[in-house]
């Protein structure tokens, strides 16, 4: 049986080198000499030396790091679990293969915000699946226990979550939206009772509603987003066992006689995805060759263009990923690189044109536009 099993590994691989694409197997990822695939080797240390040299200043305990980078939120405090990162690390994807690499690919740590990305995921899952028939389709249509209650909350689709323009307004496992980064110039009362702006109108980036379209996700699939994750990308994309999504300590609910945790969308209060920057870099090869896996269209053409397309109130967001477009456009890159990105230096950037991924953790913020214009300087 073992000697199958075997054989059967070794045809998976051989099988992905003579494809048009090389796609990695599972515990199995090959390198390229850079200058085989048009790059200047040592243009390309240049980025780097760069990254390693520019690590994310906060302390490693992220637990302190998360107390002290969002304390003048009112009520802030640690809700879910943390883990003390590593140093900086990352690679460099290109056609499939790796190129450059620093680091301990293999840690698992905090990713932050690269959740959101992760959670758009299984959206858009629901939707491919039939479970969500229109992004536009408002959520209480399939959501209809209270979140999505009142005139204002019951206008919120699918699509004003995804690209955070929903302004949905209340209080949820015990958090407040309007307490979560708030303007420097409001006041207590001025954010707490606040005008509401009409859904879709204006943008505001806020992990109480990321987290309230986690549990409408969980709603519509009637199981834990970790097992769909898990089922539908994960593991066909040859990712290790060691991720895990976690939610908060009382985002506890029950679907079908069964407890279930609803995930958070981030770490801004513990919890999220904690994952290593490998399988950060399969999950990224995924989103560059258009939701294809070898032979499998794990996720559908028409979610990735959806991702990649501008929300009306904020030309730099998609569905929870980052376009390289209008206000926080990276000077001197190309304006088709998405990316997910998360607290702390946390980046998955893609380029699909060039069937580049690049994988970044822990690097001080605002210097990932410049690792990434060394990168395409080595080109």
């Amino acid at each position: 049986m073992m000697k199958k099993l075997f054989t059967l590994v070794l045809v998976c691989c051989a099988l992905t080198l003579t494809a048009q694409d090389y796609f990695p197997c599972k515990n199995e990822w090959r390198t390229k000499d850079p200058k085989e695939v048009g790059f200047n080797t040592n243009k390309l240390q240049d980025a780097v030396d760069f990254a390693e040299a520019n690590e994310y200043s906060g302390p490693r305990d992220l637990r302190l790091a998360i107390l002290e980078g969002f304390k003048r939120e009112p009520y802030h405090g640690l809700q879910g679990p943390t883990k003390p990162r590593g140093g900086p690390a990352g690679m460099i994807i290109k056609d499939g293969y790796i190129i450059a690499q620093w680091g301990d690919l293999g840690r698992v740590d905090m990713t932050f915000s690269v959740t959101k990305s992760y959670l758009s995921t299984t959206v858009g899952l629901a939707q491919d699946g039939g479970l969500i028939q229109s992004v536009n389709d408002k959520v209480q249509e399939y959501v209809w226990d209270g979140t999505f209650q009142g005139e204002h909350n019951g206008q919120i689709t699918w699509e004003h979550l995804l690209q955070q323009t929903s302004d949905w307004s209340g209080e949820f496992f015990g958090l407040y939206d309007w307490t979560d980064r708030p303007n420097k110039e409001d006041g207590f009362d001025e954010m707490r009772y606040r005008q509401l702006r009409t859904p879709g109108a204006s943008y505001k980036y806020n992990d109480v509603r990321v987290n309230v379209l986690a549990y409408s996700a969980l709603q519509v699939w009637r199981r834990p987003l970790p097992q769909v994750l898990k089922e539908k990308i994960m593991d066909p994309i040859g990712a290790s066992s060691t991720w895990r999504w976690y939610g908060y300590d009382k985002s506890w609910t029950v679907i079908d006689g069964i407890r279930m945790q609803s995930v958070s969308g981030g770490g801004h209060h513990g919890g999220g995805m904690f994952v290593s920057t490998l399988d950060q870099g399969r999950f990224g090869l995924l989103f560059a060759r258009n939701g294809k896996w070898k032979d499998q269209q794990l996720i559908s053409e028409d979610w990735i263009n959806r991702i990649q397309t501008p929300a009306e109130a904020y030309e730099s967001y998609g569905y929870m990923w980052w376009l390289n477009k209008g206000p926080r456009q990276w000077e001197g890159l190309p304006d088709h690189l998405f990316y997910a990105a998360g607290f702390g230096g946390n980046y998955v950037v893609i380029d699909q044109q060039q069937d580049l991924v690049i994988v970044t953790r822990w690097i001080q913020p605002g210097k990932i536009g410049e690792i990434v214009r060394l990168v395409y300087r080595a080109l």
